[in-house]
């Protein structure tokens, strides 16, 4: 089974375009598929359009009664999919605004099954690219890759910011079973959890790949979401935790990358955060 997320805030003029480009490729390859979508407190018609294609498609509606922003909806999306999945299943996040082509997600599911266990898309790899940004959210956008290329520096990634990625349903569910409530910790700094999803896949020392994708910004019906200055703010205060000498991320999950990839469960059962609140209370934790 493919799983397919979106978060949708506001999209009522996207989402007739996206939902048939999502059978089409599926039908070309005869995939069985199941879209999670969540509402994150739209004031237009995204609601009811939804719930209008649940007859339509496989498709499994969530709401929001208030706009909880990116993060809470990110989290609540992957806690959903990692109680339905099945280990072998594929979880794809994907916009809901147009900006990704459903197409590229076979390219995704290739390099799983290739072995590695995220595989993402680059407008940063050979035969990416980006149609429809100014020059400006251009510049911005390669300067803030670059930090964080420099800040976490995750092999096998170039694209740090785009959301469209693919996931193995075992690294998801154990994710979330180590994390647990930590797993997207920075929730209300705007796309701050989009950098963080990986940050905290890469602690436990999962595989990355990408796909050269173009981004089609040039097709996007809805305003922007993202607060840049908000979003910025998050990326510096995940660098301070991340690197934070008494008991930041790279210590506190110290030596979870390679037991992780030996024994999953002995991982999950010495990492999980009930297991730090047993044996650190009183410390600060992150």
């Amino acid at each position: 089974m493919i799983w397919i997320m979106i978060p949708a805030y506001n999209e009522e003029d996207s989402l007739p375009n996206l939902f048939p480009k999502i059978e089409r490729a599926f039908k070309e390859r005869a995939e069985q598929y199941q879209i999670v979508a969540l509402n994150d407190g739209s004031s237009d018609a995204t609601q009811n359009q939804l719930e209008r294609y649940e007859s339509e498609y496989p498709l499994t509606v969530l709401k929001h009664h208030i706009n909880r922003g990116l993060g809470e909806t990110e989290r609540d999306l992957y806690e959903y999919v990692a109680q339905h999945s099945a280990d072998d299943d594929y979880i794809i996040r994907l916009e809901a605004d147009d900006t990704h082509d459903p197409a590229y997600i076979f390219a995704m599911i290739a390099k799983l099954e290739e072995g590695y266990d995220v595989v993402n898309t680059s407008r940063f790899q050979e035969g990416g690219g980006q149609v429809g940004l100014n020059k400006m959210r251009t510049f911005i956008s390669k300067a803030a890759n670059l930090f964080m290329k420099l800040i976490f520096n995750i092999k096998g990634v170039k694209d740090f910011s785009c959301g469209f990625r693919a996931f193995r349903g075992s690294t998801i569910k154990d994710a979330v079973a180590i994390y647990g409530n930590y797993f997207l910790q920075l929730k209300g700094l705007g796309f701050t959890s989009t950098l963080e999803l990986i940050v905290k896949l890469n602690m436990m020392g999962c595989k990355f790949a990408e796909v050269p994708f173009v981004l089609r910004y040039d097709l996007k019906q809805s305003s922007s979401k993202m607060v840049a200055n908000i979003t910025t703010l998050g990326y510096m205060v995940m660098a301070v935790i991340y690197h934070w000498p008494f008991r930041g991320w790279k210590g506190q999950y110290k030596g979870l990358n390679k037991l992780y990839q030996v024994d999953r469960i002995k991982a999950i059962e010495q990492f999980n955060m009930n297991y730090f609140k047993r044996e650190d209370k009183g410390k600060i934790s992150f």
